[in-house]
């Protein structure tokens, strides 16, 4: 996530290459355990929606290396089956037939690559013999789409070998290479049989058997994992006794038996509209995903109202306002013990230039949709415990986030089909909240350093400037501190560290400290480690390079221990092309986010 518009950031895990590079290796693992291939995408780069099919981007090596290759990197060490090239060219070049990049002593082969490179749909330029020559193994889909493609298809690859452009050595590798993660995942062996016809969507003919693959566990797992994403961005909780013990009277977690009337408002809390294109490519109604190819059905969505409605049951009385409409959103509040606010914002893939709802892939701002900020301020200038939930998919502006009737923030992300009951969970503390931030939430573009580039006269060059300086680390760079930091996430409960401790084994460092839950409820902290290098490594102040999860009752503890290896400690050395520990006095960090750090040290290596 170059840019906190981009339209696919929520695709990824946000602007940081460690936590990318964490992400996509235990993902990856997760995928591949059960025999499923997996395939790392968008090779490299691929940071917009708008101009992506032509657009390059410049990128000097340090950067690509350290910031847009290196969750690749992670991918490879994950051992992943595929990898996918980008539709943008890179320094002048198409992605997919980059020798640089893909070929046999390109960044991805020379960091151990062993599967297949395939192409985006319609990702393929020039000749069959540049692409398959350069590192490209399959292309998708084949024939050409108006963007590009058709490159390998009708012929083009068997005229290529039959005229001796592409040798008959590089196709066997080919195909060995696309043909071996079948058996070495075991897809040859008790395999589920096909039960589906891709090219006939409307569930028609033979191949298509309907087979349903929910279960319980399924659904019960998606509901965590969304309760457990939760950012708690902000909770003035007041409780009846003045201590955490205590009952709530206003903030989170809502004491049910306290609450006799809610009002729910925001058309985000309703069911969406289903009959948005297989892309789905509209906002009508909670927003639980993105639009473009990674979207999903619908179907089984449970929203918000509907999961809050059960919940309550008889035990109040809820007043509901499910559109935008300020008037009635401030009517359904007046006077109400609660009021939850559901607000989003929205992006997606380009696709076929899709324009939605006046944004095409990226957005156009940082504003929440359909008024969302005014029907915030709106509705809690008439209610004094107003509770805010924001589906977005990146940072959204929070100028509402200190207005004291607002008592509670959540930033529930993309949250899928359980959203309704896994904030449900959230709010009426069934589920302690311990998401954090993956990027900062900034007041304006400008404290992020990048651009999207929306016009151009042609496919824009588009330098990569700002090299090493994206999100927290530009920030800190220009001493720009966000609304909300990047790592940033309350709980119910509270954390405090402790018995800190530095050794060292090798060329590696650990920290080893406690953690413990020193409040009224049970939760997970997450204790992140950063880095700071000395001077003349020209790196940013400082940078992630370890996190954990810490999960504890109240009144336990724990101790934590985070590891940094000489490769977290080094930078990419161009000359030599190897990652090289610099010399000098390097800070390391433990903190609760990038701000707030809870203890420094330094080491002179």
């Amino acid at each position: 996530m170059r840019n906190p518009k981009m339209g696919r950031g929520w695709e990824g895990f946000g602007p940081d290459p460690y936590l990318n590079g964490e992400g996509a290796y235990e993902t990856i693992m997760g995928v591949q355990s059960v025999g499923v291939q997996a395939c790392a995408k968008h090779l490299i780069a691929n940071n917009q929606e708008h101009w992506k099919y032509g657009l390059s981007a410049n990128v000097d090596d340090r950067t690509m290396h350290e910031m847009y290759f290196y969750p690749f990197l992670r991918s490879i060490e994950a051992d992943v089956a595929s990898v996918m090239c980008a539709y943008n060219r890179v320094n002048g070049t198409s992605s997919c037939h980059r020798a640089g990049v893909l070929g046999p002593d390109g960044m991805l082969r020379k960091a151990g690559f062993k599967g297949y490179v395939v192409s985006d749909w319609g990702a393929t330029h020039d000749s069959a013999a540049e692409n398959a020559n350069n590192g490209l193994e399959m292309e998708q889909p084949g024939d050409y789409i108006v963007v590009g493609g058709g490159v390998f298809g009708g012929n083009g690859l068997r005229r290529a070998v039959n005229n001796g452009e592409v040798s008959q050595a590089r196709l066997n590798e080919m195909i060995t290479r696309i043909i071996a993660p079948f058996y070495r995942f075991d897809q040859d062996k008790d395999f589920p049989a096909t039960n589906f016809d891709a090219q006939k969507r409307d569930g028609s003919g033979p191949k298509n058997l309907r087979v349903n693959v929910r279960s319980n566990e399924h659904t019960a797992l998606v509901r965590e994992i969304a309760s457990a994403s939760a950012v708690l961005l902000k909770n003035n909780r007041t409780t009846t006794t003045g201590a955490p013990t205590g009952a709530t009277v206003r903030g989170l977690p809502v004491a049910l038996d306290r609450i006799k009337t809610i009002a729910v408002i925001g058309q985000d809390a309703k069911m969406p509209k289903l009959d948005c294109n297989e892309m789905g490519e509209c906002n009508e109604g909670t927003m639980s995903v993105g639009w473009g190819s990674g979207s999903n059905s619908l179907e089984f969505l449970v929203p918000p109202i509907d999961a809050i409605t059960s919940f309550a049951g008889s035990s109040a009385t809820i007043t509901s306002s499910l559109s935008n409409d300020l008037n009635a959103g401030v009517n359904a509040a007046r006077g109400k013990d609660v009021a939850f606010v559901f607000v989003n914002a929205m992006s997606g893939e380009l696709a076929f230039y899709a324009v939605v709802h006046g944004n095409m892939g990226d957005r156009n701002d940082l504003d929440l949709w359909w008024r969302g900020g005014s029907l915030v301020e709106r509705v809690a200038a008439v209610c004094s415990n107003t509770i805010v939930v924001v589906h977005s998919v990146g940072p959204v502006s929070f100028s509402w986030s200190n207005h004291p009737n607002v008592t509670g923030i959540i930033y529930a992300g993309t949250p899928g089909e359980q959203t309704g009951p896994s904030i449900t969970d959230v709010l009426f503390g069934n589920y302690n909240p311990s998401g954090k931030l993956p990027f900062s939430i900034a007041d304006n573009e400008d404290a992020y350093g990048t651009k999207i580039v929306y016009n151009s006269l042609g496919f824009p060059e588009i330098n990569y400037d700002e090299k090493l300086l994206l999100d927290y680390r530009y920030m800190d760079a220009n001493n720009i501190r966000p609304r909300f930091e990047f790592g940033f996430g309350l709980s119910y409960t509270t954390f405090a560290y402790s018995g800190f401790s530095l050794s060292q084994s090798g060329t590696s460092y650990t920290v080893t400290f406690t953690v413990a839950n020193t409040g009224a409820f049970s939760g997970a902290e997450k204790p992140q480690l950063y880095l700071a290098y000395p001077p003349s490594a020209g790196e940013p102040p400082k940078v992630l390079r370890g996190f954990e999860e810490v999960i504890l009752n109240a009144g336990a503890s724990s101790r934590v221990s985070l590891t940094l290896s000489q490769r977290d400690m080094s930078v990419w050395d161009v000359p030599s092309q190897q990652y090289v520990r610099p010399r000098g006095t390097f800070g390391i960090m433990v903190g609760a986010s990038s701000l707030d750090i809870k203890w420094t040290t330094s080491v002179t290596v």
